[in-house]
């Protein structure tokens, strides 16, 4: 079957290096499948390096933690949301607590989840961006 469709890329954000083995093999049959490419950054700044690095940025969906050290989940998506309006954000947090859930809503977070991840919801939030051809609605 010939994919005519470039992977969208996916971009995760957490200090926590070991969740990029994590996100790999839970996500490995969209990564063989080239629908999705898979970046990862470990703190707020390396993220938007990445995305400045290239102008405009062909990342379209960010996954990132809430508490990291130095810049924090919801100051990046405060930034992206600033800089990059297109791209779509959702936080993780190890707390489920109504604030953070609040706080990311209220700054244009497409999803909040909390840990451990459930994939199986995080999955279907990726197939619907396929399906819109790489465009978040």
């Amino acid at each position: 079957m010939e994919t005519s469709r470039k992977p969208i890329k996916f971009m995760v954000v957490d200090d926590e290096k070991d969740v990029e083995l994590l996100f790999r093999q839970k996500l490995r049959k969209e990564i063989k499948e080239e629908k999705l490419e898979m970046i990862f950054a470990f703190s707020g700044r390396e993220a938007l390096e990445i995305l400045k690095n290239n102008e405009p940025p062909d990342v379209v969906y960010v996954f990132s933690d809430i508490n990291m050290p130095g810049m924090t989940g919801l100051e990046l998506l405060d930034e992206i949301k600033s800089e990059y309006p297109d791209i779509a954000v959702s936080m993780i947090s190890a707390y489920g607590d109504q604030e953070n859930y609040n706080k990311a809503i209220e700054s244009g977070a497409k999803d909040f989840f909390t840990k451990p991840i459930d994939f199986q919801s995080l999955r279907s939030e990726i197939h619907q961006i396929l399906e819109e051809g790489g465009q978040v609605v």
